[in-house]
């Protein structure tokens, strides 16, 4: 059985983007991004962020740091009945300072590597599917894992959404 599924882009589309935000205490949701996430679950669309971070190639913060505020994101959202069903992230970036990081990926956006892993570990049907993020890079990644892009105005993500799917 395949699944359908809603890709978010996370900084400046779930959450208001500060610059390599990774502490939960600078964190706010986006207008009505909770009731978008909650709107997914419920039509049974898999949750699923797409973010790149490369705040960590460039030793700002650790991927533990990442974990632990995309489970603190959750723990938020089951406050309300909603969830995010998985989290991809990039940590690499060409020009970083940590080595191990300071790479080019297949993850980082617009290349689909995240979408398509996701794709592949949910069984996830392209044509069901549908990604929504801030910048021009998110729909170009959408447009080449085979979904369709959604550009957000940073606005009501809830009415982004909904015009979308039902």
């Amino acid at each position: 059985m395949w699944n359908k599924a809603v890709f978010f882009d996370r900084d400046g589309t779930l959450n208001v983007n500060t610059d390599y935000l990774y502490k939960k205490e600078d964190f706010r949701w986006m207008p009505q991004a909770v009731e978008a996430v909650k709107y997914a679950n419920d039509r049974g669309y898999l949750v699923i962020v797409v973010t790149n971070q490369s705040g960590i190639a460039r030793g700002y913060y650790t991927e533990e740091d990442v974990k632990l505020l995309h489970q603190w994101m959750n723990e938020e959202l089951n406050k309300k009945d909603a969830r995010i069903d998985a989290f991809y992230y990039c940590p690499y970036h060409i020009s970083g300072s940590v080595p191990e990081y300071a790479r080019d990926s297949e993850d980082r956006k617009p290349r689909p590597g995240m979408v398509l892993k996701a794709m592949a570990d949910f069984h996830i049907d392209p044509q069901q599917s549908i990604m929504i993020g801030d910048k021009p890079l998110d729909v170009e990644c959408a447009a080449n894992a085979g979904i369709k892009g959604v550009l957000y105005d940073g606005k009501s993500l809830l009415k982004c959404l909904s015009s979308y799917i039902k």
